[in-house]
């Protein structure tokens, strides 16, 4: 079988070539770590027989999403953690959090010698992958070398689950290898069981996001010092930002009020700033003509800046995207206002505007409920409150998943022995 799963990797790769090598030419990343992603590098030797720990974080919102749980695997002298990542920015998020204390790796492609080689080089007790990422080989690696693996931070959009559905029959033993499934909400879950995880194995325990508001001040301070944002006057942080947002919020927020945009992707710091004309760029360090426009053209700082702000905007919700993530500024106690795209984050929204601790509206309202919160400190604290209050009832998901975690990887060490 993984022969046939191989050759319809190899077939697929070869007909989109020209599609996917022209998107990393663009992007500028052709010299990615190709022997990375081919299972190649160093061999992560064994420490003082510690159990090993792989937590698969495919990108930066996933790397981010599990550093309440790192913090508290980390306290444990009996584990050792492997991070591993798929995107250049994940990667070079993962080594940023973690690199000084632990073994970051790049996770490979899906062929089946590349995980062999990958799970040679690692060779983990457990496997954790976060959100989704069941992939067909490395799952069958895994059974072979009788690494349980689970899925933490469990999530399924609809999309994702239409697409999943119309090859059902091709991932249910993959689906079916996952020895627990930790799921973020009941909906999630039934699509799990539906995929073919058992539905013994299939808890729900909330979103890892949910723990992870926790302000570093020196950085943030040490952020706004370095762009020149005055502490004393009122900032709006629109995070993860898409193209045609940029335009919206630089005509929705007055000339007079600072506005820091820090787009999703890399590939539209440029465009950003040309539209913040003036703006200082992050990167560069250069302070730009325009003293209220800042633009955060780097990865990882999006927690700092959100600490900064006196109200955030979620990106990727004004367009035909589908939703940022809001439960980090949310948890920070910050008035947060969000576009109507948000499929991907649809059910902590939700409880958020149950609550009245979020303002969701469009395009042509913006600009207008900016002004409103703007003018009033006092709607600004309502919404502060009422926000760290919802996301302080919400907590819980990182002890959960610690939980079991160790949990599994004391189980596998009675079955192996």
């Amino acid at each position: 079988m993984r022969w046939l799963t191989d050759v319809i990797y190899l077939i697929v790769l070869i007909l989109t070539a020209p599609v996917w090598l022209t998107k990393m030419a663009i992007r500028g990343k052709l010299r990615t770590d190709w022997a990375g992603r081919l299972g190649c590098g160093a061999r992560v030797h064994a420490s003082d027989g510690r159990r090993r720990i792989l937590i698969h974080a495919v990108s930066v919102g996933e790397v981010n999403a599990v550093r309440s749980l790192v913090s508290r695997l980390e306290s444990r002298a009996d584990l050792e953690l492997v991070i591993a990542s798929t995107t250049d920015t994940g990667f070079t998020r993962a080594e940023s959090l973690y690199g000084d204390r632990h073994h970051v790796v790049r996770y490979p492609l899906d062929l089946s010698w590349c995980v062999r080689r990958f799970l040679r080089r690692i060779h983990p007790a457990v496997a954790c992958l976060v959100e989704l990422e069941v992939w067909p080989n490395f799952m069958s690696q895994c059974d072979r070398i009788d690494c349980p693996v689970m899925v933490i931070n469990g999530r399924l959009s609809q999309r994702s689950f239409r697409r999943y559905r119309l090859i059902r029959l091709l991932l249910r033993s993959s689906f079916r290898r996952v020895r627990q499934a930790l799921v973020q909400n009941d909906v999630y879950a039934e699509r799990f069981k539906s995929m073919g995880v058992l539905a013994g194995s299939v808890s729900v325990v909330g979103s890892l996001k949910w723990d992870n508001a926790t302000p570093d001040h020196h950085s943030s301070e040490v952020l706004a010092k370095e762009l020149g944002i005055d502490a004393d006057r009122l900032l709006i942080v629109a995070g993860s930002t898409s193209p045609g947002e940029h335009e919206l919020l630089h005509a929705a927020v007055p000339p007079d009020v600072q506005l820091l945009c820090a787009p999703r992707r890399p590939e539209w710091f440029d465009g950003a700033a040309t539209v913040l004309d003036g703006c200082t760029r992050r990167s560069t360090g250069h302070t730009g003509g325009n003293p209220d426009r800042y633009l955060l053209d780097t990865i990882g700082e999006l927690s700092q800046a959100y600490a900064l702000a006196d109200i955030v905007v979620i990106g990727r919700s004004f367009g035909t995207l589908h939703g940022s993530d809001v439960s980090e500024p949310a948890g920070l106690g910050k008035p947060v206002v969000v576009g109507p795209a948000v499929d991907d984050f649809r059910d902590i929204v939700d409880i958020l505007l149950s609550k009245e601790a979020m303002i969701q509206c469009n395009r042509q309202e913006l600009a207008g409920v900016l002004h409103e919160l703007i003018d009033s400190s006092q709607l600004r604290s309502d919404l502060s409150h009422r926000s760290m209050e919802v996301m302080k009832g919400l907590g819980g998901a990182s002890l959960a998943t610690e939980e079991a975690i160790c949990s599994m990887v004391d189980d596998s060490s009675v079955e192996k022995k």
